[in-house]
């Protein structure tokens, strides 16, 4: 069962990071993008480096990359396979999709992988644009009930950095 009120704190806790909307918001983006590449138990390990290398927020980055779990992952690569089969020009083939772990998404990528990653990545960064845009929504609206932090939101707005 989903604790909500659990899932409502950590929601809390991310809108009221002490940075800038949009390095908060680019972190998960960049980690939502990651959730949808096909190298499962690899994503948090890759949502770490990337947050290293783009200087993006690091707990929202880890936090994006667990967006695509055990429950969407299977129609999200079918839909990601047929969508690169169909940008290549081809009939999609039969997909068979077993397990999640490294060996499976070896063997998918051998069999499927230019397709595969064309779909993952064009439907990832789809969804890591959506993501950006709602995230930044819901933390400057967040801000806007307190006015210690609706004042530090619009100071950082305009000068285009964090405060430290």
């Amino acid at each position: 069962m989903i604790d909500k009120e659990k899932w409502k704190k950590r929601l809390r806790v991310i809108l009221s990071l002490d940075s800038h909307p949009g390095h908060i918001s680019a972190g998960f983006a960049v980690g939502v993008f990651i959730s949808f590449t096909p190298f499962f138990g690899l994503h948090t390990p890759m949502a770490i480096v990337a947050a290293f290398l783009l200087r993006v927020n690091k707990v929202t980055c880890i936090t994006g990359a667990w967006v695509n779990n055990p429950l969407t992952v299977f129609p999200v690569l079918v839909a990601s396979y047929e969508l690169g089969e169909a940008i290549l020009g081809r009939p999609p083939q039969h997909l068979v999709l077993k397990d999640l772990n490294l060996d499976f998404a070896i063997e998918l990528l051998n069999s499927h992988g230019m397709p595969l990653l064309i779909g993952t990545s064009l439907i990832g960064f789809m969804a890591a644009l959506v993501s950006y845009a709602l995230l930044y929504y819901l933390i400057v609206r967040f801000r806007r009930k307190d006015d210690m932090l609706n004042e530090q939101t619009e100071e950082m707005e305009v000068t285009g950095e964090e405060l430290e």
